[in-house]
């Protein structure tokens, strides 16, 4: 009587694909003899190896399924002979099919895990039978039904070489003057690819990456997100880096904390006189009262009117005014005579 791989497997005659891997995962990681030390474990372990070797492959499956293991194998030969399959005159084509398991277990639990350890959080390094091995278990850890689909590991079985991972996505985040004052939380979508169950194939899903600004970063702070570049068998998906950037403002320019504000005067109330309203980040006016003449280079500081400092929000920078002095283009010659008579010469 031969193999019935369906059995092995736990699964019925009309499994899906889908069903036939879910289910070579769960008794490939139960049974696996770096994990599981009992009688026949390694035996076993070979057998779904088989089975999932047979019943992956739609041309094996299809064999298998009219003539039985012995009828895979090429147990009819040409002449429709032996045992194992459903009799009958369609028997010998069978004959032209011939198959053998390529003996190594360890290798098909390599090409379903790509490369990969699944069992990364709950194994070691180590040997078994004198020869290299994927995985050791580590006692009180593990069991059959724990998440075993983190398809990042950084080991591969044969040998000491690690994947690489891919070099930092960097995003520029656009944060307003008014949302370094108080803080802000941006959603930021990002396209990716992502591995299937199967750990082989990848799909392409949208995800939400929260940033949480805090009040007075400064351009040029980094927010990484580890590991959420694109996912495949072979690769350690890339950090996403978001890199704060000052969002040009219609008013106002940042200057580290201090915020700049340039307002504009006349010449003669830059030489008389006069009160100004500056703005503010909060909407509010702050009279500014002149008496003493404005040249061009003067600066007045308004305390505690600037951004928080990152450290010490409860802190604020200044708001630094500055002045745009507008000339005339012309003026009568009575105002230059008095001028002239009033003004005294530098």
């Amino acid at each position: 009587m031969g193999k019935d791989y369906y059995k092995l497997l736990g699964i019925s005659k009309g499994a899906t694909e889908d069903e036939i891997k879910k289910a070579y995962r769960k008794m490939a990681l139960k049974y696996h003899p770096d994990k599981n030390k009992s009688p026949g474990a390694e035996e076993k372990f070979k057998e779904i190896a088989e089975a999932y070797d047979v019943l992956s492959d739609p041309q094996k499956k299809e064999v298998f399924d009219k003539y039985g293991e012995e009828g895979l194998k090429g147990g009819m030969g040409g002449g429709g002979g032996g045992g194992g399959g459903n009799g009958g005159p369609s028997m010998g084509r069978a004959g032209n099919y011939t198959y053998s398991f390529h003996g190594d277990p360890h290798e098909t639990f390599r090409m379903f895990f790509g490369n990969e350890n699944p069992f990364q959080s709950f194994f070691g390094g180590g040997n078994h039978g004198g020869r290299p091995s994927a995985f050791q278990f580590q006692s009180g850890r593990g069991g059959d039904d724990m998440d075993m689909d983190d398809p990042f590991s950084g080991q591969q079985r044969h040998g000491t070489r690690r994947k690489h991972q891919d070099p930092a996505i960097v995003k520029d985040l656009q944060v307003s003057l008014e949302e370094l004052l108080t803080g802000t939380t941006k959603k930021m979508k990002i396209t990716r690819k992502v591995l299937n169950q199967d750990g082989r194939t990848t799909k392409t899903e949208d995800k939400i990456l929260t940033v949480d600004i805090k009040p007075g970063w400064k351009a040029g702070t980094k927010i990484t997100f580890p590991k959420e570049g694109d996912q495949t068998p072979h690769n350690v998906p890339a950090d996403i880096v978001f890199v704060i950037r000052d969002k040009p403002h219609p008013v106002f320019v940042r200057d580290g904390n201090d915020i700049k504000y340039k307002a504009r005067i006349s010449l003669r109330d830059a030489l008389c006189g006069t009160t100004i309203q500056v703005p503010t980040l909060t909407n509010r006016k702050i009279p500014l009262t002149l008496t003493e003449v404005v040249k061009p280079n003067t600066v007045k500081r308004i305390q505690g009117e600037g951004l928080p400092l990152s450290k010490n929000p409860s802190q604020r920078g200044d708001l630094v005014v500055e002045f745009n002095i507008v000339f005339p283009n012309s003026i009568p010659q009575a105002s230059k005579d008095i001028l002239k008579d009033c003004i005294p010469q530098s």
